[in-house]
């Protein structure tokens, strides 16, 4: 029926790849969707301010909110990290 008895020998060869390109597909469409891993979330914030303020005033606020700063070094570094020298 086929001839010398190699007519379906080159499927061991085609299989494998046909599975190799179905998962390559499959992995492309799922991070093209969003559902890949994210590298860049739980790393450090992008550069620059994102809401006007620097890091340094972040810095600030964080130790002023662990009670690190009184009310008044705050105010005076905070006037000093703005660029005011009405002291």
């Amino acid at each position: 029926m086929y001839g010398n008895g190699g007519g379906m020998g080159w499927m061991w060869f085609i299989w494998p790849i046909m599975i190799l390109v179905i998962v390559l597909v499959v992995v492309l469409l799922v991070r093209g969707s969003g559902g890949g891993t994210n590298r860049g979330s739980g790393s450090a914030p992008p550069p620059g301010p994102v809401t006007g303020r620097t890091r340094a005033q972040e810095i600030l606020d964080e130790r002023y909110a662990r009670g690190e700063l009184t009310d008044e070094e705050y105010q005076d570094r905070l006037r000093q990290l703005r660029g005011d020298s009405d002291r």
